[in-house]
């Protein structure tokens, strides 16, 4: 009868390593496990990735936390194809496309937007945001449907300590909205396993993005790798610790028309790497 026990555990553990496909890696809860795809080791000049965003055929734009540089990277090639000079050094974070014009948030809240930004007679406008380099940004997204981009601070909150506000830049007007679009409570019951004595430190976003498919917003930290999940209204769906072993510094993060999810991380001690990943 043990014998046959044996036989029986035996076949089951064949069951399941089977369905682990070979050469992908899950982890996480059993309520939100995660499937990492595929992975890029990026080239050197990306160490200090921070944003990224997804601008069709394979490629990804992206900023690192030193140069004025926006770099293309393509993904079949595994390659930069195009680096675009907008501005002088500095430490710029996010990264949001729209159409034909790029925009790139620098630490200090300073808004830079290039127009054209894939010719040769591009030009750079710079806006003020709502935010300074006290609350350290390095958040950056585009809302196409509210036609406006969301930031939000890593740091202190200009308004409350035991928050981070979304705030809104409105593309039209040029202008940041004066009402928040939504408040993250650091004292949220979704956050109790991570709070801080320093309400600030208990969420710190190191990007955002939004999810075409359902609206989702979806908000990193690098600090402390993890990444929430929250609806419309900025109500936290989900919170999901991040591996240090596949994310040691989630800086980037962007989607697809289609859904596909990519995260970025800074090097580390190593290699910069992306990652596609899916939340099952």
């Amino acid at each position: 009868m043990k014998l046959i026990k044996l036989i029986s555990l035996v076949g089951v553990l064949g069951i399941i390593s089977a369905f682990v496909l070979p050469g992908k890696s899950f982890y996480g809860s059993k309520e939100s496990p995660i499937e990492i795809l595929n992975t890029w080791e990026l080239p050197n000049v990306l160490r200090e990735v921070s944003g990224i965003d997804w601008i069709g055929d394979n490629k990804i734009a992206a900023v690192e936390d030193e140069d004025g540089i926006i770099f293309i990277y393509d993904l079949k090639t595994k390659e930069i194809t195009t680096e675009i000079e907008f501005a002088d050094k500095g430490d710029y974070e996010g990264i949001a496309i729209n159409g034909a014009n790029a925009y790139v948030m620098r630490s200090d809240g300073l808004l830079f937007e290039v127009l054209n930004y894939k010719s040769d007679k591009r030009t750079t406008k710079t806006y003020q945001s709502a935010l300074s380099h006290k609350n350290n940004v390095e958040t950056l997204a585009l809302d196409s449907k509210r036609n406006r981009l969301l930031i939000a601070p890593k740091d202190e909150d200009p308004n409350d300590e035991n928050i981070k506000g979304v705030y809104a830049f409105d593309l039209k007007g040029q202008t940041m909205l004066a009402d928040l679009v939504f408040r993250i409570d650091m004292k949220d019951k979704a956050l109790k396993d991570y709070h801080e004595k320093k309400s600030s430190k208990t969420f710190r976003p190191s990007d955002l993005a939004i999810n075409p498919l359902d609206g989702k917003i979806y908000m990193l930290e690098g600090v402390n790798p993890k990444l929430l999940i929250l609806d419309a209204t900025g109500t936290i769906t989900k919170v999901i610790k991040l591996d240090k072993k596949h994310f040691p510094q989630p800086e980037g993060i962007t989607f697809t028309p289609d859904g596909k999810l990519y995260i970025s991380n800074e090097g580390a001690g190593g290699k910069a790497t992306l990652l596609e990943v899916k939340i099952l």
